[in-house]
């Protein structure tokens, strides 16, 4: 059967290689042009561009995965036969697909990867994340400042101390150090009362990396101190601070009325520092484009999402019994994504989709110049309809309370739909459809649903995941449909996919 496949194979490529011989392999002015892209979103995007000047032709049929989809011999046809190939790539298409493009169109064709090009024409990427647990703040311990005008120098230690802490019911807060051979050193600890092992000493303008873990979801209020040390032996010390910083775990600030005019940080990277030159304490972030940003800690509120959240790991009894829940927050910067791949759903942004177009635009005016001005205007109008789309799917969005943007799914295909209209991925059985989630995964679905009273869970038309379907009837979630990599009967344009997503959050969220 396998000798009989490349023979047929072989033998379309011979056909095509008759019909082009040593011609460029660009259409002639009386016929079109001739296209095949992986997807049918691809497709429909690329037909808007073309207009009655190119022929495009999508390999994955509608209700089919491009996750998992194998081609058959009429695809490699219509391979064989193409000017132009656009594809994905970026870890959508199923690598064979992949592979059969790549040998079998013609040496003279255009093979454009489109997500990679987007980038050019201003595409947001999003970074791949590998481990869900990782995607999550990080928060360390900072001294900012060298405490010159003190007397300090670099002899002297700033102590920063745990002083108290407000926590939910029957709950807990630990901060520890990991060191390199897996010993563990536990910093604060508010099961235990508050003294002088509650403490740990940086040197003037240094920071560290800890972990956290929270026990229960609620609201956290943890106390600290800070004193000037001159030198490290010495028991005298110079009072600097006094600080409070509210985290807020598993919920949504803005449902907790003290929080919800707080400005959140829920990602990147942020230090409970105390300012030894200003002698007051602030929560440093990652400013954008690069530096810190200093923030008072009285107006800013940290969120460990419900992505912290995990079972106790053997060897950490001091967190609780192995196997049991809590919400870590990791103290090491490393792993969080995949060797700098991107998430491929880049289409789910109608911003993202316009820098597709415009891919597209230049491919097939390389392609064939005769009608490059043919596609040009046709993507010029698609543009001004995608522009408005934009707009309609904002308007829907915005029409859905804050407190209640959370999307809980069955696969992690969302990100940039929720990145680019204010959601938050609050949630998903699985990262991709291929993974079968754990007893763990399962457990965290239900906590998700529960701590942020969550209406409504998401699946794909012809999707199946019994994880996401039992956590929504065990905690009285609705189960609404959710389009992503595939048409239906039902949707069969990228307007409409769109469309129909915005409409479908909006009625399932809004109350």
């Amino acid at each position: 059967m396998k000798v009989r496949r490349l023979l047929r194979v072989a033998a379309a490529s011979a056909a095509a290689l008759a019909l082009t011989g040593c011609a460029t392999g660009l259409p002639s002015s009386a016929e079109q042009l001739r296209v095949v892209a992986t997807t049918g979103i691809i497709a429909d995007l690329a037909s808007h561009v073309a207009g009655d000047a190119a022929q495009v032709q999508p390999l994955v049929p509608k209700g089919a995965d491009p996750h998992s989809y194998e081609p058959t011999l009429r695809d490699v046809r219509s391979i064989v036969y193409a000017d132009v190939a656009l594809t994905n790539y970026q870890m959508l298409e199923e690598h064979r697909l992949i592979t059969t493009v790549d040998a079998n169109l013609p040496k003279t064709a255009i093979n454009a990867a489109v997500a990679e090009s987007a980038v050019k024409h201003g595409a947001n990427v999003i970074p791949l994340v590998e481990d869900v647990h990782l995607d999550t703040v990080w928060l360390g311990l900072r001294v900012h400042g060298t405490a010159d005008s003190r007397g300090a120098d670099r002899s002297s230690e700033v102590r920063l101390r745990m002083t108290g802490a407000s926590v939910p019911e029957g709950a807990s807060a630990h901060t520890f150090l990991t060191r390199s051979l897996g010993q563990t050193d536990v910093l604060f600890d508010t099961t235990d009362g508050f003294g002088q092992e509650d403490l740990v000493s940086l040197p003037p303008a240094a920071h560290t990396h800890v972990s956290w873990a929270f026990s229960k979801p609620g609201v956290y209020r943890l106390r600290f101190s800070a004193g000037l040390a001159a030198r490290a032996e010495d028991s005298r010390e110079e009072r600097l601070a006094s600080g409070e910083f509210a985290v807020v775990v598993g919920k949504d600030p803005a449902t907790i009325p003290e929080m919800k005019d707080r400005r959140v940080v829920d990602g990147g990277h942020a230090d409970i520092t105390v300012d030894a030159d200003a002698g007051r304490f602030a929560l440093a972030v990652d400013k954008k484009g690069g530096g810190l940003e200093y923030l008072d800690p009285a107006e800013t509120v940290v969120s460990v999402t419900n992505s912290a959240w995990r079972d106790i790991p053997r060897g950490a009894s001091f967190l609780g019994p192995a196997g049991t829940p809590t919400y870590l927050l990791p103290q090491a910067v490393l792993g969080k994504h995949v060797h700098g791949e991107i998430d491929p759903h880049m289409w789910l942004s109608a911003d993202n989709a316009i820098a597709y177009v415009k891919v597209i635009r230049d491919v097939f005016s390389r392609a064939d110049p005769a009608n490059a001005e043919t596609y040009r205007a046709n993507a010029a109008e698609y543009i001004d309809q995608l522009d408005q789309l934009d707009d309609e799917v904002r308007r829907d969005i915005d029409a859905i309370p804050k407190h209640r943007r959370h999307i809980v799914t069955a696969h992690d295909a969302y990100r940039y739909f929720a990145d680019a209209y204010g959601l938050s991925i609050a949630g998903f059985a699985s990262p991709h459809p291929g993974a079968e989630p754990s007893a763990a995964d399962r457990r965290r679905l239900g906590d998700t649903i529960r701590n942020l009273d969550i209406p409504a869970v998401f699946l794909e038309p012809m999707g199946r995941s019994p994880a996401l379907t039992d956590a929504a009837a065990s905690e009285g979630a609705e189960i609404c449909t959710l389009y992503s990599d595939t048409f239906d009967n039902h949707v069969s344009s990228y307007i409409e996919l769109m469309r129909t997503n915005a409409r479908t959050l909006k009625g399932c969220l809004a109350p």
